[in-house]
């Protein structure tokens, strides 16, 4: 049966803008919660003189594991003891990476200045870019690289403001070490999106956020220990520090479990392009709470920034054509563990199945 192709059309367009709306919008409420972690950070450094990123990192995993990584303990398919049978070494290795990149950015502030940070941490969307080329077979047109570009000239914007509003502050007690961090920091936050990327879309949020959560508890605990038992000690904890330490901990806790929805719904570098805003959010915060000098400058960066990831995400990102005898189904049904465990197979053999082919400007659909 043939449908009018221009109301089809219109259906789809209507389609796209939704959902580039509700990514735009998702992907900035990340970066505020970002922001809401940058502040919480500094008000326990500025007013209390406290700096522990491991046992800020602690209780995020922890809040992880006691929500998503308790959802696993279950009987029948796809439950923890399968998980880390067949596939636990790498989600060993997945979170150290996590917890590393945390603590590697953390420890830059110490030996380099804020305006190299925030130009180095860009190294992450090539990096990321590259790695979803390879892992994932996505293919990005000429639009795609435009629009990062865009993105990063955005950042040029926000950083020329920083070195006007005299906001180049930092240690330079060792510029080298501290970009090296930068980068090896932009590197593996690159490998842990990439591989949350696969995992969200090909197996579980759920698993993903529970494995993060229980390996993540466990790295960061053992490093707290070794590198901050001394800085713990010495807290003089008093309500409001509880209170920005538990700030800190929910805004990165709902930032994880928000993040891998987003992801669902685009990809890791259409996020991390948003995600390039949360350094403007914290800036505004900075000028009424921390007396930052304003400059137009900040404003031109977000709109620039915005210009770029609505373009980005405006084209989609095809990939190239998988061997279907080589792939897996893991995408409904991996190793015994759905989305809908529960589902009967009969549920899933009678799905609709919709065959759509194009022929010259008429677009036919059938139903099976």
């Amino acid at each position: 049966m043939c449908y009018d192709t221009s109301r089809d059309i219109s259906y789809t367009n209507h389609g796209t803008g939704l959902m580039l709306a509700k990514t735009l919008t998702m992907g900035q409420g990340l970066a505020g919660l970002i922001c809401g972690t940058a502040v919480a950070s500094q008000y326990l450094a500025t007013k209390f003189h406290v700096n522990t990123p491991m046992l800020q990192s602690f209780l995020n995993y922890a809040l992880l594991c006691a929500t998503y990584t308790i959802m696993l303990c279950r009987t029948g398919d796809g439950n923890i003891l399968q998980i880390l049978k067949s596939r636990g070494w790498k989600y060993l290795l997945l979170g150290l990476v996590d917890v590393e990149a945390n603590y590697a950015v953390v420890k830059a502030y110490q030996y380099t200045t804020i305006t190299s940070i925030q130009l180095l941490d860009c190294f992450v969307v090539p990096v990321l870019m590259i790695l979803s080329w390879w892992i994932l077979n996505a293919r990005y047109r000429p639009f795609h690289y435009v629009a990062v570009c865009i993105c990063l000239l955005g950042v040029g914007a926000m950083v020329g403001a920083d070195l006007l509003a005299g906001r180049d502050q930092g240690s330079t007690s060792n510029i080298l070490l501290g970009d090296a961090l930068v980068l090896l920091s932009a590197t593996l936050y690159a490998v842990s999106n990439v591989c949350q990327e696969y995992t969200v879309k090909n197996l579980t949020r759920v698993e993903f956020l529970g494995m993060i959560g229980l390996f993540g508890t466990i790295i960061s605990a053992i490093q707290m220990v070794l590198l901050e038992r001394e800085e713990i000690a010495a807290i003089q904890w008093s309500w409001q520090v509880g209170v920005l330490f538990a700030a800190f901990a929910l805004c990165m806790y709902t930032l994880y479990s928000c993040m891998s929805i987003v992801i669902q719904l685009s990809s890791a570098t259409s996020v991390n392009l948003s995600l390039l805003t949360a350094d403007l959010f914290s800036l505004f915060c900075g000028v009424f709470l921390f007396q930052y000098n304003f400059s137009a400058l900040y404003l031109v960066s977000l709109v620039v920034i915005l210009i770029g990831f609505t373009t980005f995400n405006a084209f989609p990102t095809p990939a190239d054509p998988v061997d279907p005898t080589s792939s897996s189904s893991a995408a409904t049904y991996t190793e015994g563990y759905s989305d809908s465990p529960g589902a009967p197979q009969s549920e899933i053999t009678k799905q609709e199945v919709a065959v759509t082919i194009t022929t010259g400007e008429e677009t036919v659909f059938f139903n099976a």
